[in-house]
């Protein structure tokens, strides 16, 4: 006879469910929070969105997937943040939507819209900017707990996605064809994924919080939109330069004047 006992342990439940333990607390969670994983699968359908205008040639549409998923990126946080709704299945998550909607989406309707007839030096810029994207999301997970929240090491990814989409949305709605200025985008393209994964600091807004404010800013909001409306493209590519440029000065300002200040020390 065999002296083994039936066990008693009960078997992990296989079927797909997500439990989460706050470790402060010692509460399990199980499910995920609904509302700002809406908003994650919003950016994660325009990436793909993307991706598939640019296959169809509709360069336009692509760009403008692309730009809807960044106003969607930024809005989850928020509304996550708002409604206490953290956790870290929603920021894993968030990291996966952002490698489809701001690394492989933008990288993609780059090389559609300018970079084929460069043949293998125009997909290696476009791998460049996916590489690179995905180790940027990647280091920025790594470094979530200990970073400066007032400062983002490197372009964000959805910043980065937003001037190449820009590019691809400008070059598009005015009738020009991507592979006459091939060169100048897959220059862009391959330098925008490089700053991603640069020491360059970039303002990340984060100590700005929604909530009660003076009126002339909600009228500051509103001329923004109505300047945005004016051209949308022209526009948004040159926030988006301003934005990514003037990351780039402060960051060599602020290196020159520590290395100054050592050589006065």
């Amino acid at each position: 006879m065999s002296d083994d006992k039936p066990t008693t342990e009960k078997l992990e439940d296989p079927s797909f469910e997500v439990i989460e333990t706050d470790h402060q607390r010692q509460v399990r969670h199980k499910g995920v929070y609904l509302l700002p994983n809406l908003f994650t699968t919003g950016a994660l359908f325009a990436g793909f969105y993307a991706i598939v205008a640019a296959m169809n040639a509709q360069f336009d549409n692509a760009a403008i997937g692309i730009v809807v998923a960044g106003v969607l990126d930024g809005l989850d946080g928020g509304v996550a943040r708002l409604t206490n709704t953290q956790s870290k299945f929603g920021a894993e998550y968030d990291s996966l939507s952002d490698c489809v909607a701001f690394g492989v989406a933008p990288g993609l309707v780059a090389y559609a819209w300018a970079l084929t007839d460069l043949g293998k030096l125009g997909w290696v810029a476009a791998f460049i900017y996916v590489a690179c994207a995905a180790l940027r999301l990647a280091r920025f997970n790594v470094q979530a707990e200990t970073s400066d929240k007032r400062f983002f090491i490197g372009l964000p990814s959805p910043s980065g996605a937003g001037l190449v989409a820009t590019l691809v949305w400008l070059g598009a709605s005015r009738g020009l064809d991507g592979n006459d200025i091939s060169w100048l985008v897959a220059f862009i393209t391959a330098a925008t994924g490089l700053l991603m994964v640069s020491s360059v600091r970039y303002q990340s807004f984060k100590e700005f919080h929604i909530g009660r404010v003076p009126v002339r800013a909600l009228l500051g909001v509103i001329v923004a939109f109505a300047i945005v409306v004016l051209d949308p493209p022209l526009v948004l590519a040159a926030v988006a330069v301003i934005y990514i440029g003037s990351g780039v000065v402060l960051d060599v300002v602020r290196r020159f004047r520590e290395r100054k200040k050592k050589v006065t020390d």
